[in-house]
């Protein structure tokens, strides 16, 4: 039989049905079953959260890395190309190793396809079994993995992790997960497992009622920030493209850490990350160098996280999207550009609750919005009807239209954001330009 290329390979995946769970996971326990239980062979952290899983990975991957560790992750969505989703060391999968995995898998799906009636697994299951196989082909020391959507039905929710970690809990694919933080959270808390520690954010009261009773439930140890770890936000630092932070662990006092990524949001992330980093090197026997961990936050980059793209004009992208994301960009707005000329250009999918996110843009008087469309991977948000809404913005359909109409504003910063499908697509085009003017 002839070997797929890479197009085929790629559209394979793709011709999975998205976005159903199935609540036994049944299908998804069959498969890794008939590939050998991948998930069995590897050391694994698990990440869940509505908002900040992607850096809180990538911290996490650059302080085990510093510790002389071969780390693959598991991320969704990608920014520049589809292979970044499975990575080792940052280096996302190679065309013709994701060929091989295809090849691999396919007789399994077909099988299960039969099993359940022409009913088998969809497009995240399929790809959470390439990336455990690859990852055990690979011989990686650990992965973090990355949940798709929510926690308990996730695909990536058949493993038994070292340390779980729930980042954030705010209200986004409320049809899947549920119409209240209490429901979020309860879907988020099916990641943890029984006597696995559970590092978690910053959370409203409601979601940290859910957590704890379903660590306690688990027999999990968890660690909450202001009760086993603290983070403080250090202003007026030196400059730099990152923010500077105190940290303590229990109670030990870190020296001050420095974040590669920016945003005071970032401060909770990079804590979390750490936490998480001290908890697994308890458990797993490691010395932790706090200088390599301290150049490991330093560090960390993450595209699409308030990245600058640009630096004259200042063009920065940020994948804010949902209103407790938009919430942490506007605080980082106030205190990073406070009294600065503001052009934000948004490209917002039509599930999510963009009126909210746009009134919390309007609260900044310096800030000028613009709506625009984009080629997503499902339905967008109308500018017209967006901007019927909220008179105070700007409507511009063709997103590239939007992005010359905001460098004629002449703003002291221009922020791209409202979805992470929107900003991959402005990232692609500014670098392949090599800059906008």
């Amino acid at each position: 039989m002839a070997q797929m290329n890479y197009d085929e390979a790629v559209s394979f995946i793709h011709g999975r049905r998205k976005f159903t769970k199935d609540p036994s996971l049944v299908k998804m326990r069959r498969m890794a079953e008939l590939m050998g239980n991948p998930q069995k062979k590897l050391k694994l952290i698990h990440v869940t959260g509505t908002n900040g899983k992607g850096s809180v990975t990538a911290y996490l991957r650059e302080l085990l890395m510093s510790h002389g560790y071969r780390v693959g992750t598991f991320t969704s969505p990608f920014i520049v190309r589809f292979n970044e989703r499975v990575a080792i060391n940052g280096e996302m999968i190679p065309d013709n190793e994701l060929v091989e995995e295809v090849e691999r898998i396919k007789p399994v799906i077909e099988r299960i396809d039969d099993e359940f009636d022409n009913d088998g697994p969809k497009e995240f299951e399929v790809l959470t079994a390439i990336m455990l196989d690859y990852f055990v082909k690979m011989e990686v020391d650990y992965a973090i993995i990355e949940v798709g959507i929510g926690g308990t039905y996730d695909s990536t929710n058949i493993i038994d992790p070292i340390v779980s970690v729930i980042t954030t809990v705010a209200m986004d694919h409320a049809n899947i997960l549920g119409d209240t933080i209490a429901k979020v959270a309860e879907n988020k808390a099916g990641i943890i497992k029984k006597k696995r520690p559970v590092i978690i954010g910053k959370l409203p009261k409601e979601a940290l009622e859910v957590i704890l009773s379903k660590a306690k439930e688990q027999d999990s140890r968890i660690y909450q920030p202001e009760v086993d770890y603290r983070a403080r936000l250090e202003e007026g630092c030196d400059h730099f493209w990152g923010e500077s932070f105190a940290y303590e662990f229990e109670e030990e006092k870190w020296p001050l850490q420095r974040t590669g990524l920016f945003g005071n949001f970032q401060v909770d992330n990079a804590a979390c990350a750490l936490t998480a980093f001290n908890v697994l090197s308890e458990i797993e026997g490691i010395k932790i160098d706090r200088r390599k961990a301290g150049e490991a936050l330093e560090n960390t980059r993450w595209p699409g996280r308030f990245e600058k793209i640009q630096e004259d004009p200042l063009i920065v992208l940020d994948g804010a999207h949902n209103p407790s994301a938009m919430e942490e960009v506007e605080k980082t707005l106030e205190t990073n550009f406070k009294g600065k000329k503001i052009t934000v250009i948004l490209g917002i999918l039509a599930d999510k609750n963009s009126g909210e996110m746009i009134d919390v843009l309007l609260k900044n008087p310096k800030a000028s919005i613009i709506l625009t469309g984009f080629d997503g991977p499902r339905q967008v948000a109308s500018p017209k009807k967006l901007h019927e809404n909220h008179p105070r913005t700007i409507e511009i359909d063709d997103w590239k239209e939007a992005l010359e109409a905001a460098l004629m504003q002449k703003s002291d910063l221009i922020l791209a954001s409202g979805s992470l499908y929107f900003i991959s697509d402005v990232r692609k085009h500014i670098l392949e330009r090599g800059g906008l003017r």
